[in-house]
């Protein structure tokens, strides 16, 4: 298996009032699992390490970890790649995925594998290690991107790192079937300059007008494309690293950010709609009771049969939204954060 690498992590869970906790997957469950991909390998010629190949179809089989790099992938791949997601519904909770049966077969049988890595998802390397194949390419972000456990996993919501990743892709691709390397060269020139088009001259807009713009944020998914769009992120990164981990928030913390928002010293609050923690909705409250603009994100693709674009370019529409709501009602002066 030639592989990038993977990197551990801490899940993350619900519990039934709404807030999170810090846990990994049971151990049963993942030996379960693990058991299921063995059986699968076992069951499709033999046990112990298979030999990736194409399908009937002929096409590559590519399983991607998260819907996210799934879409892009699946349009770079185009006629020559199918591409599967196994997290697709915009419910699921990627931190704390607990993996089926369905998905070790699913893994079992790719011959490229996108993982996220950077703690983000550390049930899926199992599955793949559960299952090795020759020649198979396992693409970790995190590694390809020179991330470690510990730095701000989300980096679909970094531009320059998607950039980055597409390349990644089409340059596993192409070791995979290099016969067809101009055609992948293609279908990256496209949705470079066509696809993602939109979402560019969203981010070139926003950048443009509204650079500097106190913004208050739930949690640290936003962080890389806050900074791509020049915004002034008020929020302490601690807090939104502990709502984003399912760590607990500090009093300090909370006092800043209810205090930031009960100032108007930001003027947009943003915040993740899967994960709506007692700190969020506190927050969200206020944000409400004080008339500042809000403006919703997620952590993957919903609606879920939108591509990685139609997702993005919805999200910074609707940040862009409340931006302008917010210079239009912005006073002459505002009180200065603390944070």
């Amino acid at each position: 298996m030639l592989r990038h690498g993977h990197l551990p992590g801490s899940l993350r869970s619900t519990n039934l009032d709404g807030s999170d906790r810090r846990r990994r997957t049971p151990l049963a469950k993942i030996a379960l699992v693990l058991a299921a991909a063995a059986a699968a390998a076992c069951s499709a010629g033999g046990c112990g390490s298979q030999s990736a190949t194409a399908t009937g179809s002929g096409k590559l089989q590519v399983v991607a970890a998260e819907n996210f790099w799934g879409s892009i992938a699946a349009q770079l791949g185009g006629e020559r790649a199918q591409v599967q997601s196994i997290i697709v519904n915009p419910a699921t909770d990627p931190h704390s995925y607990e993996p089926t049966g369905q998905d070790a077969r699913t893994m079992a049988g790719a011959q490229m594998a996108i993982v996220n890595g950077i703690g983000y998802d550390e049930w899926a390397p199992k599955l793949l290690d559960a299952n090795p194949a020759s020649g198979r390419i396992v693409l970790s972000v995190g590694d390809t991107l020179g991330l470690k456990e510990g730095d701000n996993p989300h980096q679909w919501y970094s531009p320059s790192s998607v950039h980055a990743i597409v390349g990644a892709i089409v340059a596993d691709y192409d070791r995979l079937e290099p016969r067809n390397a101009s055609y992948f060269a293609q279908r990256e020139r496209n949705f470079e300059t066509v696809g993602l088009a939109r979402y560019d001259q969203l981010r070139a807009e926003i950048r443009s007008r509204y650079a500097g713009v106190p913004v208050g944020y739930s949690e640290s998914i936003f962080q890389p494309l806050g900074e791509d769009l020049g915004l002034e992120l008020e929020t302490p990164y601690s807090f939104a690293k502990a709502i984003a981990e399912g760590t607990e928030v500090t009093a300090q913390d909370k006092l800043t950010v209810d205090s930031q928002a009960e100032r108007h010293q930001v003027e947009v609050w943003v915040f993740n709609s899967q994960n709506v923690t007692p700190d969020v909705q506190r927050v969200n409250e206020i944000a409400r009771a004080q008339h500042i603009p809000i403006a919703t994100i997620s952590e993957t693709l919903s609606p879920a049969s939108d591509t990685f674009q139609q997702w993005q370019v919805a999200e910074l529409e609707r940040l862009e939204q409340a931006l302008a709501q917010a210079r239009r009602a912005v006073p002459l002066t505002r009180p200065r954060s603390t944070r």
